[in-house]
């Protein structure tokens, strides 16, 4: 228990280079209308240290750049809760930084601090061996790259964030709010928690299972097609063993036949089943070769196509030129 002239808890942030200043500014205000009684922004309850490997700015993917309070080596890192970490822009950035940023996170390990990954950060945790025997919750864009990066490391696919013992993990963006709330409720309480949340906005407090609304209603007008294109979403590759094939998997799964399921696609979306999956792994590839530097292969292999020819036969017939093309291309 903290002494009386202490915080309840105590967050060290840690924005990595290119992070996104929603899922930031979220976290941090949250705390903000926590710590302290009516809006006075005095860190009472709870506290946090903006903090990088150097002293300077950091600067986020939208350019505004965020002061570093202190660097890391002149912090006691026992002295911290949690250690948060917000992602890179692109999962490939966050694995690049494994080597420089081992030594700290394995040291606030060792010292008891719970490492907390916000959007891809989980990309930096498994590439420097800190997510064994852990499983994590992702931003839905960048699930099907974790799975083939680390294909032993669990994805709650539709979690918002997950709470594992000493490492934590957020799909990133608003649900940082509500993972600062479950956080904070764990010191704080609930009264405490949920303060503030009415001043941004927010209508209420997300549980970690809740499914957008934006994701599953975008798919269509019937539930069957909306969850029908949820699973495509998820499995973006396609799914592995089973006897039938993927579109009669998924029309199993919403409850109806596979030409039930075809006709719905044709009355809603003007194509079946199939060619919309294939029109969403297309679109997908698209936005990795503008915001990606993997591999053809790995993309590939991402969205379930055999192999590159396989891949640039049907992107060129999709968008009328080449991936290497498309990529040398602004969109």
């Amino acid at each position: 228990m903290p002494r009386p002239d202490q915080p309840d808890c105590r967050f060290l942030l840690l924005p990595l280079p290119e992070h996104a200043l929603l899922a930031f500014g979220g976290f941090v205000d949250k705390m903000r209308f926590s710590a302290d009684e009516e809006d006075l922004s005095q860190q009472r309850y709870c506290q946090w240290t903006v903090t990088g490997l150097n002293p300077g700015t950091v600067r986020a993917s939208s350019g505004v750049e965020i002061a570093i309070d202190a660097p890391v080596t002149a912090l006691e890192l026992a002295d911290y809760d949690y250690l948060v970490i917000f992602g890179c822009r692109q999962p490939s950035m966050a694995q690049a930084l494994a080597a420089e940023y081992r030594p700290l996170l394995q040291r606030a390990s060792r010292c008891g601090v719970s490492l907390v990954a916000v959007d891809n950060a989980s990309f930096l945790l498994a590439e420097a061996g800190l997510l064994a025997g852990h499983s994590v919750a992702l931003h839905w864009r960048h699930q099907q790259e974790f799975r083939a990066a680390f294909p032993d490391i669990p994805i709650h696919a539709d979690a918002l964030y997950h709470l594992d013992g000493n490492r934590i993990s957020c799909a990133g963006g608003s649900a940082t709010i509500d993972l600062a709330t479950a956080l904070l409720e764990r010191h704080c309480g609930p009264t405490r928690a949920l303060k503030g949340l009415a001043d941004m906005l927010v209508d209420e407090s997300r549980a970690a299972s809740h499914a957008l609304r934006s994701l599953v209603d975008s798919g269509g007008r019937s539930r069957p097609t909306q969850r029908a294109v949820a699973l495509m979403r998820q499995h973006l590759a396609g799914f592995s063993g089973g006897g039938s094939s993927d579109i009669e998997r998924i029309a199993a799964q919403v409850g109806l036949s596979r030409r039930q399921l075809d006709r719905a696609f044709t009355e809603e979306h003007g194509m079946t089943c199939h060619q919309y999956w294939l029109e969403l792994r297309l679109r997908h590839v698209h936005w990795r070769l503008h915001n990606s530097s993997q591999r053809l292969s790995q993309i590939a292999d991402e969205v379930g196509f055999t192999d590159v020819s396989h891949l640039c036969r049907a992107v060129k017939r999709r968008y009328g030129a080449t991936p290497q093309t498309l990529r040398q291309t602004k969109p």
